[in-house]
């Protein structure tokens, strides 16, 4: 499991961005706070940082041509099976950063990581 840096998001291939959109929706599912190594900064965010992240992914996909469930456009929104996140719990911010883990050094990890399953960007 993994975020790509943001800034690889128009290049990635499209199993890469697909499957990023199928991991943000885990995420914001019954992922939430479910530690896995290369994720975990996420849980020291709230929920909306996440939301913020995956708008790119989607504005991306749809930019493409790909279609998603636009209940996913919704910050509240958890997927099928669990309940909303309240204004509360979502953390809404107006602070639409990215994840200051997303740096250069990150970057240089994802095209590394993309290097080593044939992608080259």
């Amino acid at each position: 499991m993994r975020l790509w840096h943001e800034g690889l998001l128009p290049e990635i291939p499209r199993q890469q961005l697909l499957g990023q959109h199928r991991e943000c929706c885990a995420l914001r599912g019954k992922g939430w706070g479910k530690k896995h190594a290369t994720i975990n900064y996420v849980f020291d965010y709230t929920p909306y940082k996440l939301y913020v992240y995956h708008m790119k992914v989607m504005n991306e996909m749809q930019r493409r041509g790909y279609h998603h469930d636009q209940r996913w456009e919704d910050p509240y929104y958890r997927g099928k099976f669990c309940p909303p996140h309240t204004s509360e719990s979502v953390g809404y911010t107006k602070d639409e950063a990215g994840y200051p883990e997303h740096n250069n050094a990150y970057l240089q990890q994802c095209l590394k990581n993309l290097r080593e399953k044939g992608v080259n960007i």
